[in-house]
């Protein structure tokens, strides 16, 4: 098994490749809404992620609570509490993947989510998020979006527009104040 050390190693390597935003339209083959699955939140309860959030622009997180990009929970929160009252939902969705950076039980989540970020926006059940044991939800949002393809570390985020389709796909290192990023919302949200 390789050490801690050598998942820190490829961080450079893979910051590089993750901090350029990508703006994926929806893939034209792709019929099905990517809210058109039902989840489990944090404290255990079932949601369907369409009834729950249609009309919504979602933005679709995998979170870590030990990765060198868990301090955009920060961000996160303030672009949340920018925009809720526009229609803006972010889905917080650790998972313990990459590097074994969210080993926590679902309370342990909860709990450091919000004493040290202060979090208020959802957050889903920890689940795979690549692989065979892929949750359905990411299984459709990695094969529909663009560019296609597994998630490749923590913090790599979707916007899903008010119609239910993939809107945009950006990698691990786009900053929830990265302009590009925030332009793209507010044009979902339909604010400036």
């Amino acid at each position: 098994m390789p050490s801690l050390a050598s998942h820190r190693d490829l961080v450079p390597l893979l910051a590089a490749a993750l901090t350029l935003p990508f703006l994926a339209p929806m893939s034209a083959d792709a019929a099905a809404p990517a809210l058109d699955f039902k989840m489990t939140t944090l404290d255990g309860k079932t949601v369907d992620l369409e009834e729950a959030y249609a009309g919504k622009v979602v933005l679709i997180v995998n979170v870590a609570s030990r990765c060198g990009y868990t301090p955009q929970y920060e961000g996160l929160q303030e672009l949340y509490e920018q925009h809720k009252d526009d229609g803006l939902v972010i889905l917080g969705v650790p998972c313990n993947q990459f590097g074994g950076q969210e080993p926590g039980t679902a309370s342990e989540i909860a709990q450091f989510c919000q004493s040290n970020y202060g979090v208020t926006f959802p957050m889903l059940s920890k689940v795979d998020v690549k692989g065979d044991s892929a949750a359905p939800l990411y299984e459709y949002l990695t094969s529909n979006a663009n560019p296609s393809g597994d998630v490749s570390w923590n913090f790599e985020k979707f916007l899903i527009g008010r119609d239910g389709t993939i809107k945009g796909r950006f990698g691990s290192g786009t900053a929830p104040n990265n302009a590009v990023f925030l332009d793209a919302i507010k044009a979902e949200l339909g604010v400036d």
